[in-house]
C-alpha cells in the first residue's frame, strides 16, 4: 500500500490535482491488484491495452498503473503510445497523393507504422531486449530523430500500450455509406478515405491488437465530450510549451478552436463505433462522467 507521502510525490511529479489521490485509493490500486495477479500467472510480460477517446486521461492512467505496479508489486513496466508510431510527414504526404488528402493528417488507422509497432510489441512480449521505441513530436507533427527514441534495456514485467482506437474493430460496409459529420460530407464525398481507413483497421491493426493480453477502456459518456476534453488537453500543452520555449502558439504547431474542431471530426466515426462496441469486449471498463470522474469500474475477468 502506497503511503500518502508517496502518492503526493507522484501527484506533484505529474501535476495532478489532490482529488486524484482518491481515485488511486478507490479504483486504481484494486485494478493493479488484478493486473499483478494476472502477470504472476504467466511467465512472460503481460501486455495491457488501454483504450480511451482523446482527452480521456489515457496517458495519466498508464503512468499511474506503471507506478502502482512498481511501488506495490515490484513489477517493472514499459509504457507505449500508439501515437508514437505515426508515420512521418513525408509518408503521410505520399498517402495524400496516392490515396486521399485527408491522410496527410495524423490520427486515423492508416497513418501509423503498424508493421513497426507489431514487430516491437512482439519483441517486448517475447523478451527480445534491448530495443528502441519511436517518439512522435506532436508540436512538430513529426517523428523525433532516432537518438531521441525511448530505449528499453531489459525486458519489463508489464507492457502498457495506450491508444484512442486500440482494440476497435472495423465497421461493416453498410455503416460506411452515410457520412457522420461535415468533414466526411464535404471532404470525403465518395467515401474513399473512410473505406481506406476501415480496410487498414481490419487488415493491419487487428494483428497488432491480437498481441494484447488484457484490455482496459476509459469509456466517455458520448462523443460530445471529446471536443471539450481535447480542447483542455491542447490548452495544457500550449501553456507548457510556451513556458518551455517562450514562443507563440502558432510557432508550436498547436491548433486553435476551429482547427481542433476539424481535427476532432476525423476521429468521430471510429470513436462512436468504439463507444458502442468495445465495452462488451474489454476485461476492465472504467465508466467516466462528463467531467472525467469515475462512475464505476466493471470487471469481466
Amino acid at each position: 500500500m502506497e503511503s500518502p507521502r508517496d502518492i503526493q510525490a507522484f501527484l506533484d511529479r505529474h501535476q495532478l490535482p489532490s482529488t486524484y489521490a482518491q481515485q488511486i485509493h478507490e479504483h486504481f490500486q484494486p485494478l493493479t491488484e488484478r493486473l499483478a495477479h494476472r502477470r504472476q500467472a504467466q511467465e512472460r510480460p503481460l501486455v495491457i491495452g488501454l483504450n480511451g477517446c482523446q482527452g480521456s486521461g489515457k496517458t495519466t492512467l498508464a503512468q499511474t498503473l506503471a507506478w502502482l505496479l512498481k511501488q506495490g508489486h515490484e513489477l517493472s513496466s514499459c509504457v507505449l503510445s500508439l501515437d508514437d508510431f505515426y508515420l512521418t510527414q513525408a509518408e503521410r504526404h505520399q498517402l495524400d497523393l496516392d490515396v486521399h488528402p485527408l491522410l496527410a493528417q495524423r490520427g486515423v488507422p492508416g497513418t501509423h507504422d503498424t508493421k513497426l509497432a507489431t514487430q516491437l510489441l512482439c519483441r517486448l512480449k517475447t523478451g527480445q531486449c534491448p530495443l528502441e521505441i519511436p517518439v512522435f513530436n506532436k508540436a512538430d507533427d513529426e517523428r523525433a530523430p532516432a537518438e531521441q527514441w525511448q530505449r528499453i534495456s531489459t525486458t519489463p514485467d508489464i507492457v502498457i500500450i495506450e491508444g484512442w482506437c486500440l482494440g476497435v474493430t472495423a465497421q461493416n460496409f453498410l455503416e460506411l455509406i452515410e457520412p457522420v459529420n461535415a468533414l466526411e460530407r464535404h471532404e470525403d464525398r465518395d467515401g474513399i478515405w473512410r473505406h481506406y481507413v476501415n480496410t487498414q483497421l481490419q487488415q493491419h491493426y487487428q494483428p497488432l491488437f491480437a498481441l494484447i493480453d488484457t484490455m482496459i477502456m476509459l469509456q466517455a459518456p458520448s462523443f460530445d465530450c471529446v471536443y471539450q476534453w481535447r480542447l483542455e488537453q491542447e490548452e495544457k500543452l500550449r501553456t507548457r510549451l510556451q513556458q518551455d520555449t517562450q514562443q507563440h502558439a502558432e510557432h508550436l504547431g498547436l491548433m486553435d478552436a476551429q482547427q481542433l474542431d476539424r481535427f476532432i471530426q476525423s476521429f468521430q466515426r471510429l470513436t462512436q463505433h468504439g463507444l458502442a462496441t468495445l465495452p462488451a469486449q474489454v476485461e476492465h471498463l472504467i465508466v467516466l462522467d462528463e467531467k472525467r470522474n469515475i462512475d464505476s469500474i466493471i470487471h469481466s475477468a
